[in-house]
């Protein structure tokens, strides 16, 4: 039973493609662990400078991923973020779209 119990720690600590809000008005891409804190780290984190109208706010961005419209910066490798205020499990096809990184010219 040993075994069972380090299978059930490591999916624990799996990361997850995340988009987190934060008071200062920040959008970000990345993946961590979900949680309920005031801080939370993410690793190949993108922040969203704007989105278009087609994104029908926020949660178009976790549901559906940045369009074309979108500008969207490039990664860095981790990322520890302050004032937390949603953190938004993004679906696999968003989370592709995001590590895309469309930003228009």
């Amino acid at each position: 039973r040993g075994g069972d119990k380090q299978k059930e720690k490591s999916m624990t600590n799996k990361r997850i493609p995340l988009l987190v809000t934060t008071a200062h008005r920040g959008v970000f891409f990345g993946y961590g662990e979900p949680g309920d804190a005031e801080t939370i780290a993410l690793t190949q984190a993108r922040m969203c400078v704007y989105w278009s109208a087609d994104m029908k706010g926020v949660m178009g961005l976790a549901a559906q991923g940045p369009s074309k419209g979108c500008k969207i910066g490039p990664a860095v490798p981790n990322l520890i973020l302050r004032h937390v205020t949603a953190v938004i499990e993004c679906t696999a096809n968003a989370a592709k779209l995001w590590e895309d990184g469309p930003w228009t010219r």
